[in-house]
């Protein structure tokens, strides 16, 4: 039975129900697949799909975000394919539209996640499951606790050059709702020379664990930038994955609070 479902890109896709082959081209959408039952489907997945581990070393990869590769996705003959605006390319997703149907998501917030979480789960059959995901993410960040005072924080996933996740970003939207004044500014995600972080004077600075590796190294030459900062490692999964992940996202920055 063929069915047409509206992304979040405001697109028609047009899928024979039920779906029977997925391919993914989001981690943390992969991820989702899989807390919804839904692994066996999966017959393709990035090689940054890294959750969960056991299906990152058995299913087939299909190359990276950004330069996925459309020989392998082709010859996968996948009945729906699930990306996202900002993590893949126009280029790739317009050439594997000709082919195939592509369901977009487009996220820079949390309520922007939840309702892909929930059409996610109406494409694939599985609306309750998506459902009570989603009401168990709405009720853990109720329960968030942020400090007394507003914080400027500074959320920085980039070195050479150094470049922060802005305030329209999902990262930006989670950094809202944790309390932080982010302190960013520009576009996204801002490119900032060393004299302009230390002009922005943040009180706190988050070195994200994903994309660029960030070590302790990297807190000692940014602390001499700005002495006052308190600056410190942070699970960037928990800060940027709009998936299923969220539902550990509120506890551990409950558990920043009280580092803090």
């Amino acid at each position: 039975m063929k069915h047409v479902f509206t992304d979040q890109m405001g697109r028609e896709v047009c899928l024979q129900l039920p779906v029977q082959r997925i391919v993914s081209l989001v981690p943390s959408q992969t991820e989702l697949l899989y807390d919804l039952d839904l692994g066996d489907l999966v017959v393709g997945q990035t090689l940054f799909c890294i959750h969960p581990d056991w299906a990152h070393q058995q299913k087939t990869s299909i190359g990276g975000t950004k330069k996925l590769q459309l020989d392998k996705i082709t010859a996968l003959k996948p009945d729906l394919i699930i990306g996202n605006k900002e993590e893949n390319t126009q280029e790739q997703i317009t050439e594997l539209m000709q082919d195939f149907p592509v369901w977009m998501s487009d996220i820079s917030n949390l309520a922007q996640a939840t309702d892909m979480i929930l059409q996610v789960g109406a494409i694939t059959g599985r609306t309750e499951q998506a459902q009570q995901l989603v009401s168990t993410i709405n009720t853990s960040f109720q329960a968030i606790q942020p400090g007394q005072v507003q914080k400027r924080a500074l959320y920085l996933i980039w070195r050479k050059p150094w470049m922060a996740a802005g305030n329209d970003t999902f990262i930006g939207d989670m950094l809202n709702r944790c309390g932080f004044n982010n302190v960013a500014a520009g576009n996204r995600y801002p490119e900032m020379s060393a004299a302009q972080i230390k002009e922005a004077n943040p009180a706190e600075i988050l070195l994200s664990s994903e994309p660029y590796p960030f070590k302790h190294v990297h807190i000692a030459e940014l602390q001499e930038l700005c002495p006052q900062a308190c600056i410190r490692l942070v699970d960037g999964e928990l800060f940027s994955w709009y998936g299923s992940r969220l539902v550990k996202s509120a506890a551990y920055f409950n558990g920043l609070f009280r580092q803090a």
